[in-house]
């Protein structure tokens, strides 16, 4: 309901209600808010034309839009004065997503201002969700009145109640700034349809609401579910219906007797990936949603425009030791990748229905060899697909597998750098350093495949000066241009995590000892050996952002900082050295050898030089972008020729390096490693020659 939600209320009918419901007698709104409310008939006349270009129904309004004449400007268009920089003269598409995405961000911020304190668009009420040991503030807030937001949600689904007519209802929970209008519904629900079971599960659930206690919760809810839905709610059904008892649910809390109680049948088994089926997307209203752009950087747009179809390669993750993070909860501890035809069976399906080519995977960290699975699986269909995932930049991450994702289809990955500091991420556990992430993050970007780094700071025992030379390796990062965007963490301390179970080995004491009776995660908790993070936070966004767009990249990082930081002690080339160290060749036999290519033409020639001829020939690769031509001696050139089509992608087997060695031996040509992994044959990457 959440894009119904936000239809109803950018449309005239809703900004006109928006603007009667503002009270104009007795309070002083800011000088922007006065601003809007003067500009009022502007907003509600321009708001249904903006909506429909967001939704792509409405391409040439663009060139309306772009004139910066069409549409009211208020606090959010400050620092547009640069967007010809930004855009180009031909990016009219997307500066005019960017000038409308500032006019609804405008808008939110007005209604904030006047009639709900708590709107955002993807963060509705966050705060009353965040660190919610206490049920009573988000209690005491579902007492008051219906706010503005709260009545348009209660129409929309009041109409759905009546049409669909359900004995069950299942609230998806995922972020804390989903909980607030869960709730909201689920208040309306019990009052009004007092029959209908209504459900709570979702991410929220799962990390927050694992030692649920207050009866009040169930004033809102009948049942809450924990970790991977399908058993639980297929379980829930049967109980409703009556076809189970009470004692054969799944991971689910209720009330009985007036008590909270907790059921976990272990003899109920989950489904396993390959069996969940392909999400079904047939009831959800896919032209309505908008594509927005909020920051002026490729990367990070892809969070906000356009659709992305939502699919997982693994459950849980492969790597599962990162001490900051959930891994003892079972969405991150039970790993269970899918098999590569299984996720291109379920993209197949997912683009029959939706008409879109876009996936997002979300995976805690898509496994590469995995990753080379799909890409393999994808180029043998020749599917026409763009994608991105979440990765771990570690080294099985080459310049060839970077080079094959891309041919497949991927166009960013996003990963965790965390603290940029060696010392701290070996404290993390993360598996990386920061010179491996330099390069990694090179073979991507040369891939073309944009790079999107998710920062932290205020890991336990971080001091000030690992913070600041952490800002300098993603000052080098952004330099080198193997960066295209990042966003920086505050570290939280979660109750599931090896920190959090296991304070002490990390120097900190925690201090909210008592189990609240609502959401367990976020604890706090005193650092006597770290540095004053907070002092940081702003200074931090602040570079950031710059960075993003270009800016100040090469300027003394004191420049973001309002009060004295120590100087950096990372050499000012620590990146770019790192990345002009050769990378040794270090092939396993049994690395296999795959071609996407086009078989070359062949022309035969006799080289003469200083009195010695011999036979030689001209290979030349034509591709979609480029043609290449290499030279060899004649038998090589045929030898290679007759094994390219073995290597070819769309062969059932791939052939190993041993075995390619073989074959050359088989052959009677000598000396396979000077031929191989010297120019011109290690060359032939650039035409679809990858060893994976």
């Amino acid at each position: 309901m959440g894009i119904e939600v936000t239809t109803a209320l950018f449309s005239k009918p809703g900004l006109t209600k928006l603007f009667e419901k503002i009270n104009l007698s007795d309070i002083k709104y800011s000088a922007n808010a006065q601003k809007m409310l003067v500009l009022k008939n502007d907003y509600i006349h321009t708001v249904d034309a903006v909506i429909a270009f967001l939704q792509d129904k409405d391409a040439t309004l663009a060139h309306s839009i772009c004139k910066r004449e069409m549409l009211p400007e208020a606090s959010r268009f400050v620092h547009t004065d640069d967007l010809e920089k930004a855009f180009g003269n031909m990016g009219i598409q997307d500066k005019a997503k960017y000038i409308a995405t500032m006019y609804l961000e405008d808008l939110s911020d007005l209604i904030k201002e006047t009639v709900d304190e708590h709107f955002g668009f993807s963060r509705y009420a966050e705060k009353l969700g965040r660190s919610a040991n206490s049920f009573d503030e988000l209690y005491k807030e579902l007492q008051k009145p219906y706010t503005f937001i709260d009545e348009l949600l209660i129409e929309i689904l009041a109409e759905k109640m009546k049409m669909v007519q359900p004995k069950m209802i299942a609230l998806s929970v995922p972020f804390p700034g989903n909980l607030y209008t869960s709730l909201r519904c689920g208040q309306w629900l019990k009052k009004n349809y007092p029959e209908v079971k209504v459900m709570m599960g979702g991410g929220f659930a799962n990390t927050e609401l694992r030692s649920l206690a207050d009866k009040r919760v169930f004033e809102f809810y009948d049942f809450v579910t924990l970790d991977d839905g399908e058993a639980p709610i297929e379980n829930l059904i049967a109980y409703v219906t009556k076809n189970k008892t009470v004692d054969e649910l799944k991971r689910t809390f209720l009330l009985q007797n007036e008590e909270v109680i907790y059921i976990n049948n272990k003899f109920v088994k989950d489904y396993r990936q390959g069996e969940v089926g392909t999400p079904d997307y047939s009831d959800l209203l896919l032209d309505q949603y908008i594509s927005a752009i909020e920051v002026v950087n490729p990367m990070h747009r892809m969070w906000s425009d356009g659709r992305w179809n939502k699919l997982t390669m693994a459950h849980g993750c492969y790597w599962g030791k990162c001490t900051f993070c959930d891994v003892s909860l079972d969405y991150i501890k039970i790993y269970e990748p899918v098999a590569a035809g299984i996720i291109c069976d379920r993209m197949q399906e997912i683009m029959t229905q939706t008409k879109q080519n876009g996936f997002h995977f979300v995976d805690e960290a898509a496994p590469p060899a995995l990753m080379r699975a799909v890409a393999v699986e994808i180029i043998k269909r020749k599917m026409v697909v763009t994608w991105w995932t979440n990765v771990r930049f570690e080294k099985s991450f080459t310049r060839d597998l970077c080079l094959l994702l891309s041919a497949s289809g991927c166009i960013a990955v996003s990963g965790g750098l965390e603290v940029a500091s060696d010392r701290l991420l070996k404290l993390i556990e993360k598996g990386i350093t920061v010179e491996q992430v330099a390069k990694v993050t090179r073979h991507f970007t040369e891939a073309g495949i944009l790079v999107h780094a998710y920062l932290m700071y205020g890991f336990p025992t971080q001091t000030d000066q690992e913070t600041v030379d952490s800002l300098e390796m993603v000052r080098q990062l952004f330099s080198a241009g193997v960066l295209q965007s990042a966003f920086w963490h505050r570290f939280a301390l979660t109750a599931h995590s090896p920190v959090g179970l296991n304070p002490e080995k990390f120097n900190i004491k925690t201090l909210n000892e008592i189990i609240g009776s609502f959401a367990n995660n976020d604890v706090e908790y005193e650092d006597e050996t770290g540095g004053d993070h907070d002092s940081f936070g702003y200074g931090l966004k602040k570079s950031l952002f710059n960075y993003m767009h270009n800016i100040g990249v090469d300027e003394p990082l004191q420049k973001w900082f309002d009060h004295k930081i120590p100087k950096t002690k990372i050499a000012p080339d620590f990146i770019l050295s790192a990345l002009n160290e050769q990378e040794l060749n270090s092939l396993k036999p049994s690395a296999k050898i795959i071609f996407t290519g086009n078989i070359p033409s062949v022309e035969y020639f006799t080289q003469s030089k200083k009195g010695n001829t011999r036979e030689m020939a001209t290979l030349t690769f034509i591709n979609k972008r480029h043609t290449q031509q290499i030279q060899v001696l004649k038998q090589q050139g045929e030898w290679l020729v007759s094994i390219l089509p073995l290597l070819n992608v769309t062969n059932t087997t791939q052939l190993t390096l041993q075995q390619i060695k073989d074959n050359y031996s088989n052959a009677n040509l000598e000396d396979f490693e000077i031929f191989w992994d010297n120019k011109p044959v290690n060359t032939l990457f650039k035409s679809g020659l990858y060893h994976l």
